[in-house]
Order: structure tokens, then sequence, then C-alpha cells
């Protein structure tokens, strides 16, 4: 089968290269440090198929060559620093002893339940709800219900976490809408009771002002206007009369409100008490595409938890103002309509690789492989202790030498200075 070129989207180098390794005999097998995949190799079939024509979430496949040429295949990268960053989310364990790797866990399984402890080999025959179509001997209807029943059991156990946890965010998210509730009745109250009290005040400085008259005439005068300020005398009464009303339910309402206010600090109290439990704590990988620096490696204490808030405030932290393209995966973080508002606002695309491929979102696939290996040989006991290895490792990663084919040797910080001098 003759092999076609074909250009593959930024940063998806790890399969082409891999592909031309087996589309050209001659092609040398080495992969670039920033192109190996995590995801299992597919089937040579499948390697000399996908060469030989277009993948779901390529660019258009150009025009093939003529029989016997080899095949050819571009791979794009930016050609200015801070212009496009690749991101990607993982986790690592909130202790480790740095005496042994942990197991290889994706942030989805990690959510799922799953544990930095590597098992055993196994000695337990595995079993699967499918089992229980061997026995010929039973009906259809049998088996049909049995592997229904074995399927709900599973997913009702799995999902107990979620459960628990989605229950944990709607307790908090009702408390934090009754206490916006409580604060815009409060500023309600307080606009009238400011209306109160300057009709109060005119009413009484009215009043004042009558005394003082009715004081400086003379006894006639004050026969004369008897009737008149008898009136004057229940309309004041009257009116002190509900001024003395508006105080005491003042102090009744200022009572309730203050005990909403205590019962609601009360709820979130309980709520901080009982922390989301995670053994695991979440990185945000921020690589520079065309540098392969690494820009941002900020920690969340929340692990599998983090939310696209929390991710979109640490990038826009330390956004250049070059960046136009941001590359991730599928995550639920990076799908967010947070995450597609800050895009809007910052004004750069999101790209997001097709699903099943990773190879697209190479450089930080493979800048994961690369923090994790180096992170498995160091101790760290709390966050702390994580993130002043963090900040160490990216100070080691940018100054050694990288095996990126645009790089040839250099250090991602000599790259970029490169990079920067060849546009002076």
């Amino acid at each position: 089968m003759p092999a076609t070129a074909r250009t593959i989207l930024v940063g998806d180098h790890a399969l082409s290269d891999r592909l031309l390794a087996r589309a050209t005999p001659s092609a040398p097998a080495v992969l670039p440090g920033d192109a190996q995949p995590t995801v299992p190799d597919p089937t040579p079939e499948t390697r000399v198929a996908e060469a030989a024509g277009p993948v779901a979430g390529d660019v258009p496949v150009a025009a093939p060559p003529p029989a016997g040429a080899p095949a050819t295949v571009t791979v794009v990268h930016a050609p200015a620093p801070n212009q496009t960053a690749n991101i990607d989310l993982c986790v690592v364990p909130v202790t480790h002893d740095g005496r042994r790797a942990w197991a290889a866990v994706s942030v989805s399984a990690a959510a799922a339940g799953a544990t930095p402890e590597v098992e055993p080999p196994s000695t337990v025959v595995p079993t699967w709800p499918g089992q229980v179509f061997a026995d010929a001997t039973r009906s259809y209807r049998e088996p049909m219900q049995a592997y229904e029943a074995q399927r709900t059991a599973k997913r009702t156990a799995k999902g107990q976490r979620k459960y628990r946890r989605r229950q944990k965010q709607t307790a908090r998210q009702a408390a934090a809408i009754r206490s916006d509730e409580l604060r815009v009745a409060r500023r309600r109250q307080r606009h009238v009771r400011h209306a109160e009290d300057a009709t109060w005040r005119t009413q009484r400085a009215s009043h004042q002002v009558a005394v003082a008259k009715r004081r400086q005439q003379t006894r006639a005068e004050r026969r004369t206007a008897r009737t008149a300020w008898r009136q004057t005398t229940a309309i004041w009464t009257q009116t002190r009369t509900v001024r003395q009303k508006q105080v005491v339910q003042r102090t009744a309402d200022d009572s309730a409100w203050r005990q909403a206010r205590q019962d609601l600090r009360s709820q979130l109290a309980m709520l901080a008490a009982l922390p989301l439990v995670t053994v695991w704590l979440a990185i945000l990988v921020v690589v520079d595409n065309g540098t392969r620096r690494c820009l941002q490696l900020p920690l969340f204490v929340t692990g599998v938890h983090v939310t696209a808030e929390e991710i979109v405030a640490q990038l826009q932290a330390h956004w250049p103002k070059e960046r136009q393209f941001v590359i991730s995966d599928n995550g639920a973080q990076f799908i967010a309509d947070a995450f597609a508002q800050f895009a809007q606002t910052m004004g750069f695309l999101h790209v997001r690789v097709s699903p099943q491929r990773p190879q697209t979102n190479g450089i930080a696939e493979r800048f994961v492989r690369t923090l994790k290996a180096w992170l498995a040989w160091h101790a760290w006991q709390s966050p702390e202790e994580l993130t002043a290895l963090l900040a160490e490792f990216i100070v080691y990663y940018n100054d050694r030498p990288h095996q990126g084919a645009e790089l040839a040797g250099l250090s991602p910080n000599e790259f970029a200075q490169q990079l920067r001098c060849s546009t002076c």
C-alpha cells in the first residue's frame, strides 16, 4: 500500500514520526522528546492504514505522492514564543516517599476512586458481568436480568462517591444563594429605612416648628386656634405611635437577620469542616508550543475536584499578551462554560483535540510523563513541599537539552532566545 503525505495539527508529532518509521523502512524510529504518546501503541496494520489516509481531526490530506516515493509528514509548531500554549491536567499523590513510582492514573480515573498504590499482580480469576451468558442451560431472560442487575449494582457503587460530592456541592451552592438573598434583602431593607427616617425627620421638624409658633402666641390667639392645635396634636401623636412601631419592628427584623446569618455561618462552617476527601493533588501543565518552555505548574489542593474557575484564575494571572491559541484535551474543566467565557474575554482560540487523539496535544502529554518521572524520585509530605519541587523542576526542565526536532539539542530557554533574536 503506497504511503501518502499529510499535515498533522499543531503538536501532533508523536504519531507522525511513528507513522513515518512504519511507512518508510529507511526512516529512523527515534522519537523526539516531546512526541512520545502516553496511550498504547496501535497495531502495525492500523499504523499503515492511518499513514495511508486521513484521520478525524487532522488537517485535510494533501495530494498523494507518486508510487514508490517516500512518505512525508509536516509537523507545525508556533513560529513565535508565547503564541500558542499546550495545557493539560494531571494528578500526583498528596504525599510521596520518593522511593518508588506511583500507579499511572488519569484525572478521570482518580475522580472515579483510583488510588496511587501500585497493586500487586492478582491471583484471583477475573470475573465480569458477561459471564452469566456462558451457561447455555439458562433461559434467555435469566442471564439478561442477571447481567443488568450486576451492571446496576456496579454503577450504584461507583456513583455513591459522586453522589456525595454532588450533594455537598449542592449544599454549598444553596448556602451561597441564601447568603446572596439575605444580602439583597438587607440592602432593600436599609433603603426603606432610609426613606422612613427621612420622612420622620421631616414630620418631627414640622411639629417642632408648630410648637415654637404656639409658644409665641398670646393667650387669645391660642384660644382661637385651640381646635386646629388639637388636630395637629392628634396627628403628631399618631405619627409618633407609627414611629415607635417601626422601631420595634426594626429590632425584631435585625434579630431575625442576625439569626439567619448565624445559621448560615454555622452551615458553611460544617461544610468547611468536612472537606472533600482526596488522595490526589492536581497540577496544571502549561507548555509553550514553539519553544517547549514550561510556563506554569500551578498546584490545586482540591485534587480531582478542581474547577474550571480555579484553572482560569491561574491562567489569567500569568497571561502573556502575545498568546493567540491554547491547545487542550476535552477534560471537564476545559469544556466548561467558565473556560469558554475566559477564551472569549481574552480573545484566544481554544483548540480542543479530537476524541481518542491525545497525540494532537503531544507536547503537554510528553511533558506530563517527564514531570511524573522526575517527581517519582523526590519526596514531599505537604502541598507546600510539592510546590517548591515544581518550581525547581521548571528551572531544571527549561535549562536542559531538549530532543525536539527544531531545538536540535538546545534547551527551551536557549531556543526561545534564538527565536527572539531571529525576529529582532
